[in-house]
């Protein structure tokens, strides 16, 4: 498959979302998930399962926010694998 066909399928917006202890996970339309530490994001990390179970899709899909703790994703940063400015190790 060549990566014009791969972009003229590919749909980088949120399907679902999920959180544990450890990590989110974020399902997109076209099947891929993307999975990253939850340490990565301290506002969700801080944050009680109730807050992290209210979020939103926002950005015409391609965002996630999580209105309890203002925190907001991009599926095109996740797909980076960008932390939360400021996050160090």
């Amino acid at each position: 498959m060549t990566s014009l066909a791969h972009s003229e399928t590919a749909d980088a917006r949120v399907k679902s979302v999920s959180i544990d202890h450890e990590r989110l996970v974020v399902e997109l339309r076209d099947g891929r998930a993307i999975a990253a530490p939850i340490v990565w994001y301290p506002r969700l990390s801080k944050a009680t399962p109730e807050q992290r179970a209210n979020w939103e899709i926002s950005g015409a899909g391609y965002g996630i926010h999580w209105p309890d703790v203002d925190e907001d994703l991009s599926t095109e940063g996740l797909l980076r694998g960008a932390p939360a400015p400021g996050w160090n190790r």
